[in-house]
């Protein structure tokens, strides 16, 4: 008897030379019958052309004819077998399947118009499956390249930042609409505002007289905070943060679907301090208990009480930090994205927007276009994601070399792009940071009375504004500019509203 006939290849190797078999997904009659509605009823094109390209189309015969349709009919002019005989008449490609006579054809495999978008819509959706394929080709090889200047993680954000643009790709959110969607949604809002314990059309900050000013925090804003060294930047972005996350509820409509009635989910990048220090400030805020204490353990034993009961409050926060440093903007779209699409996004904060890195590819010697480039980013962000953006800025030493100290735009470090990407503009100034080093001395030649009269003046100023920080409203696109006079106690690194009847003295506030 003879002996059964092995197979010695292996079930592995029929695997790989049936995916080698495998072509790329394609439906030629569904492009020939979209074709032909189009050749039929030029109407057809417009039912497509928000999210079809040329480039979508598998067979590049097709690819040519849709392009030449779309060419046409934007000139005004019928696409039609006819009018499409002299534009293809040089082309051999489409001269080797039969002319006009193939264009005759196409006409003729026609579907209705009504079915012209489901069709556009198959033949878009096989695009983004072919270029699925090339890209997880092109993550491969790369992770199998050594590229000493592109390690692993970075690799992972290039390609969640392909995924994201292939996932966008033929989105239709950005088609021209009728003025009445866009005056229904400003009642909307309004009314939204109205129903609000805080009246405000934004994200409230939980500082009363910047909310009044602003308005809050708007969506698709770019919020620029900037002020120099020892100001309070962090302590006041800090405070946004934690205000808006501890304001946050949501609503239920009658429809069942659940809306933001109030505050917001805070994303809080911090690429300076460590999560830690944050935590350690904001504690230091809500038990008034002095920061720099906590750190080095020199707390009460009634303090710990306390602290158990602030953490449980933070810990049901909607607050989610971020410490990596020198993150850069592509990484931080990408982990901003992430965490909306998996816990919901209201607002992010970026501390600071000097110490992010450019997008890849831009860094250039040029300080200034590279500050142009992230600022770029970050407002594509928040128009993105659909959530205001609060970043961060140093100032320059020029306030230092001035007389009067209080901040403007031209004080912003690389000030151009930021000054014109940003929708508001913020200084953080504390006039009591210079009165305390600047006691007066006594002139040469000048009376002890005098000396006295001018010391007592200093004295009753500086305790007065001891407590005092201004919020500078240099630019806003959406309202006043002005000033907001708040309360700043250094030892909790805390800001909050002045008592009511407060005396600020004149020439702090406005």
């Amino acid at each position: 008897m003879e002996p059964a006939r092995t197979n010695n290849v292996s079930p592995l190797k029929r695997d790989d030379d049936a995916l080698s078999l495998r072509s790329p997904p394609h439906n030629f009659e569904a492009e020939i019958q979209l074709l032909g509605a189009i050749l039929s009823n030029n109407r057809a094109f417009d039912r497509v052309v928000d999210f079809l390209r040329p480039e979508h189309f598998a067979d590049d015969r097709h690819a040519r004819i849709f392009e030449a349709c779309g060419k046409l009919i934007g000139r005004g002019q019928l696409a039609s077998a006819t009018t499409l005989k002299n534009y293809f008449e040089q082309d051999s490609t489409l001269t080797e399947i039969g002319g006009v006579q193939y264009l005759a054809k196409l006409a003729g495999s026609a579907v209705t118009i009504i079915n012209a978008a489901e069709h556009g819509r198959l033949v878009h959706d096989l695009f983004l499956r072919r270029q699925l394929i090339g890209l997880g080709e092109e993550v491969v090889n790369r992770a199998y390249a050594h590229d000493l200047d592109t390690g692993a993680k970075e690799q992972i954000e290039q390609a969640e930042q392909s995924l994201f643009n292939l996932a966008t790709t033929g989105d239709q959110d950005g088609q021209l609409k009728p003025l009445r969607f866009a005056v229904n949604a400003a009642i909307d809002m309004a009314e939204a505002a109205f129903k609000r314990e805080s009246h405000i059309t934004g994200v409230t900050t939980g500082l009363d007289g910047l909310d009044r000013k602003l308005g809050g925090l708007h969506r698709s804003d770019l919020v620029i905070l900037a002020g120099r060294p020892s100001m309070g930047k962090t302590a006041l972005a800090t405070k946004i943060a934690f205000k808006a996350a501890e304001a946050y509820r949501e609503r239920t409509l009658e429809d069942g679907t659940v809306e933001v009635a109030e505050g917001a989910k805070v994303a809080f990048f911090s690429l300076e301090m460590s999560a830690e220090q944050l935590a350690t400030r904001l504690l230091a805020e809500m038990t008034e208990v002095p920061s720099d204490k906590i750190r080095r353990g020199d707390v009460r034993g009634d303090d710990f009480p306390r602290f158990v009961e602030a953490s449980q409050k933070l810990a049901s926060m909607p607050l989610f930090i971020d410490d990596t440093p020198a993150l850069s903007v592509s990484a931080l779209r990408t982990r901003a994205r992430r965490l909306q699409r998996t816990q919901g996004l209201g607002m992010i904060v970026i501390d600071y927007l000097q110490l992010l890195a450019p997008p890849p590819g831009t860094r250039s010697e040029n300080r200034v276009q590279e500050i142009s480039a992230i600022t770029r980013g970050l407002k594509a962000l928040a128009k993105e994601l659909n959530v205001p953006v609060l970043a961060l800025s140093q100032l320059s030493r020029a306030v230092e070399q001035r007389e009067d100290k209080r901040p403007q735009l031209a004080d912003l470090r690389e000030s151009g792009t930021i000054e014109q990407d940003a929708d508001v503009v913020m200084f953080v100034y504390r006039e009591a940071y210079y009165l305390e080093r600047e006691q007066p001395n006594q002139r040469p030649e000048e009376s002890d009375e005098k000396f006295h009269d001018r010391l007592d003046k200093w004295q009753q100023r500086a305790t007065k504004m001891h407590n005092v920080a201004d919020v500078i409203i240099g630019k806003q696109r959406h309202g006043p500019i002005g000033t907001v006079s708040l309360l700043f106690e250094g030892a909790f690194t805390k800001f909050d509203n002045l008592p009511e009847g407060y005396d600020v003295p004149e020439g702090s506030s406005e």
